[in-house]
């Protein structure tokens, strides 16, 4: 655990110092970059492949959303949450040792048996699409809180979808 804490300390540095470098650039320039067979930026003097800046921002984008909520009794993914799905598995296929914790949350309805129940299908669920792209079982863990840690305080409807939920959390 503290190995993988110090190799992302060591990636986010050097993720803020490729950004540091590309910022220097002329982003005015009017032409897209090249698509030759050389895909090295021969003038940054870096070895960094064109477009791995913006790639790396897009990934990291879409990685802040990571929530795929439910329906009422369910833990059938939403088509609407695939590109979720979709973020988090090209992210763990393009680092073979990142690992992610997949952590299931229901609504306070049900009795707490019941709902850690439910909240492990949801969490499983996740987990399973993401193993059906291709993402190894050794990169995801799977936990379930129930009902224990609401993201929302309430007793109306509104606060329990919120509730209903699946979160992946990096590690």
């Amino acid at each position: 655990m503290i190995k993988n804490k110090i190799l992302l300390s060591v990636v986010a540095v050097s993720m803020l110092a490729l950004g540091a470098c590309a910022s220097k650039g002329d982003k005015t320039a009017s032409t897209p970059p090249s698509t030759s067979s050389s895909a090295y930026d021969s003038t940054a003097g870096q070895g960094t492949q064109l477009g791995d800046e913006d790639a790396r921002a897009a990934a990291e984008r879409a990685l802040t959303n990571n929530i795929v909520y439910f329906d009422y009794d369910s833990s059938s993914i939403k088509a609407e949450y695939a590109s979720v799905v979709d973020a988090y598995s090209k992210y763990l296929a393009a680092n073979p040792v990142a690992k992610v914790r997949i952590e299931g949350h229901t609504d306070e309805r049900g009795s707490r048996e019941y709902n850690v129940a439910l909240g492990e299908r949801r969490a499983n669920a996740v987990k399973d699409a993401l193993l059906t792209q291709g993402v190894s079982a050794a990169q995801v863990s799977v936990i379930s809180y129930g009902e224990e840690r609401p993201a929302a305080e309430g007793h109306d409807e509104s606060a329990y979808a919120q509730n209903r939920r699946a979160q992946i959390i990096r590690q």
